[in-house]
């Protein structure tokens, strides 16, 4: 039966689900939604199993997700037709608040599909039931303007910023609002407003929770709309660009700050969407071209929701992240433990589990190998997601520890796991991984002449020390922790005799059997010490390294990774480097070093690219990694006031 309550009363009553929810209270959340069927409810269930198959990697989960989002588009689409013909109780067109829930669902919508990770999803996240006009006529109507006196959370605007460094004193260009299509098929439906308020303009404050619902909606589903699509592969956004799409990052960033500093419940999804992106580009970026500032929008972010859902386990999360990317690694760790500790009241099984894996990669960036191990082996008890990479980080905890029966016993595990997951579809890039470096360990070992179910004994790098590569885990360790890791890298033969280090283990005995064997290993230990080295800013001994990996890198066995993955770590060394040699120079001098440090930042990237291939292991995080380190050099251009 349809309900008889006003807009505004049904806004209220779904806010009080959402504010369960972010406060960690799914069963109150489910309760307030299930209350009434009006868009905004059906809209919170979903957002409710999206949350829950997102943030647990419970796949299942989706089919209920995309149910309840589908119901919730189907009314609001019905709800803004009717309303068209009503008069408006607001300053904007009548049904306004429904073409923004509309929206949603349908955004949301596609990430269900983009969520797969898979080509065929990344397009259907384009080819949503959803007409890409929507959005657009929607930001145009709500923001004629632009979003350039539209405070942000930081109430620092986007994206005109100056650079963190402070060697440079030239102007920086502002940027000039920028279109999100270029000229394409579909260019005369998604081409926002580029008119600029005058100065001093003063926008209009909102009467009521319908017109906030309003401004921040449209801001949130804007942004996120130009954010995905800035985060897709590059062989899917050349697809899309074919058509028309393109992404403006900046200004989809900006919309979504404008939004998070609003107070309707589209700001919390606002702040976490920023938050997610920044402690990301933060953690695999592997640089930033203005660190400051994005950790400054974080902070605020953060404590501007934290103040709200100050039991959250999300926001709980993303303290410490920041805690973790400000080197801060005891606070983040005591921050997760408080998070976890068992008197705090939980129904968010998924947001919680994110805290134990959270802790569990810092505990392991802080080598601190038998806590990390517990830590993994408790998530295989939280989420049904890989637990033959749990137990492969675990594994190699227990090796690092020396404990070779418990590393074998949890390896000998992993097989089983890989069997089940085959049962629910394809394999995941970390366990195609994990089956090579298994097959890879056990002929070793048979080459050896050894047990061969002992196979751990032809391990000489810990696998979770390997794996970590991905998660760069290395970039962000204490100086303690980088020279513990030098230590053991190279006291392994054959000795480091051609690349000069302080920090080399410079008498390493002689043994009948070099530990490392094959080029693969050896490719990886140079992989491995390039990027330690760079941590401790030991430039010239990392670039040894690095460039000792790549060339070796075509000859591998197993480890076709290697090579995409160093050439990615060289143009980071590069930019990384600059930034301490340019406090030492003249601007004039400083300018035309970085012209030539990011042209080869970007032919480094360009060969990364080339050399990741659909075959190669986990080429879908180092594509990402690549498109979020372009997009920092892009933004080091400008604020140089360099051209594209």
């Amino acid at each position: 039966m349809a309900s008889t309550h006003s807009a505004e009363d049904l806004l209220r009553s779904a806010t009080q689900g959402f504010d369960h929810l972010f406060a960690n209270d799914i069963d109150a959340a489910k309760k307030a939604f299930e209350s009434e069927g009006a868009p905004f409810h059906l809209l919170g269930l979903g957002v409710v199993a999206f949350l829950q198959a997102a943030l647990g990697m419970e796949t299942g989960l989706m089919e209920e997700a995309t149910r309840c989002l589908t119901a919730s588009e189907a009314g609001a689409k019905k709800q803004a037709r009717a309303a068209r013909s009503l008069p408006s109780v607001h300053r904007f067109d009548a049904g306004t608040e429904w073409e923004v829930m509309h929206a949603d669902a349908v955004v949301l919508l596609g990430l269900t599909h983009a969520l797969s990770e898979s080509y065929r999803g990344y397009l259907q996240f384009i080819h949503t039931p959803y007409n890409p006009s929507t959005i657009t006529r929607l930001f145009k109507a709500v923001y004629p303007d632009g979003l350039q006196f539209y405070a942000t959370p930081a109430t620092t605007p986007l994206p005109s910023r100056k650079g963190s460094d402070g060697s440079l004193h030239s102007s920086v260009i502002r940027s000039k609002p920028t279109t999100a299509l270029k000229s394409g098929f579909f260019s005369r439906w998604f081409t926002p407003s580029t008119s600029l308020a005058a100065p001093g303009t003063i926008t209009n404050p909102p009467s009521g929770p319908i017109e906030e619902l309003v401004l921040s909606g449209t801001a949130f589903g804007y942004g996120l709309f130009n954010l995905v699509l800035s985060l897709l592969p590059a062989k899917i956004r050349n697809v899309v660009g074919f058509f028309g799409f393109n992404h403006d990052r900046k200004l989809a960033l900006q919309a979504l700050a404008v939004s998070a500093a609003r107070s309707d419940i589209h700001s919390v999804f606002a702040g976490l969407v920023l938050m997610t992106y920044h402690g990301v580009v933060l953690l695999l970026s592997g640089y930033q071209a203005d660190e400051a500032h994005i950790i400054k929008q974080y902070k605020a972010i953060v404590s501007r929701v934290d103040d709200r859902y100050p039991d959250g386990s999300l926001w709980i999360l993303n303290k410490a992240k920041i805690q973790r990317m400000t080197y801060d690694t005891e606070g983040a760790i005591e921050t997760l433990r408080e998070g976890l500790k068992p008197e705090r009241k939980k129904s968010f099984p998924q947001a919680d589990t994110l805290l134990t894996f959270e802790l569990a990669w810092t505990l392991l960036s802080h080598r601190r190998y038998e806590e990390t191990a517990k830590q993994f082996l408790d998530i295989t008890r939280l989420n049904s997601w890989s637990h033959a990479t749990y137990y492969f980080i675990a594994a190699g905890c227990y090796f690092s520890l020396k404990d070779h029966d418990r590393a074998q016993n949890l390896l000998d595990k992993i097989p089983e796991q890989l069997d089940k997951r085959k049962l629910s579809g394809r394999d995941m890039p970390t366990e195609t991984f994990i089956k090579k470096k298994l097959t890879f360990y056990k002929r070793k070992q048979a080459r050896l002449g050894g047990d061969e179910s002992r196979f751990v004994e032809a391990i000489k790098i810990s696998p979770a020390e390997e794996i970590a590569i991905f998660w760069n885990t290395h970039a962000r360790i204490e100086s303690s922790v980088a020279i513990a890791h030098i230590q053991e890298w190279s006291s392994l033969t054959p000795a480091i005799t051609d690349i000069e280090s302080k920090y080399l283990v410079k008498q390493v005995p002689k043994t009948d059997t070099d530990d490392l064997d094959t080029v693969d290993e050896l490719a990886i230990r140079s992989l491995l010490l390039g990027i330690v080295h760079r941590t401790l800013a030991e430039y010239a001994a990392a670039r040894a390294f690095l460039l000792d990996a790549l060339n070796r890198a075509p000859n591998v066995e197993i480890s076709s990774w290697v090579g995409g993955v160093t050439a990615f770590e060289l143009a980071v060394l590069d930019l990384k480097e600059a930034d301490v040699k340019a406090a030492d120079m003249k601007p004039e001098e400083a300018m035309t070093m970085w012209e030539g440090v990011l042209a080869g930042a970007g032919e480094k990237l360009d060969q990364a690219y080339a050399m990741s291939t659909k075959q190669t292991d986990l080429s879908s995080r180092l594509d990402s990694r690549i498109v979020m380190l372009r997009d920092e050099i892009s933004d080091k251009r400008g604020l140089l006031g360099l051209p594209a």
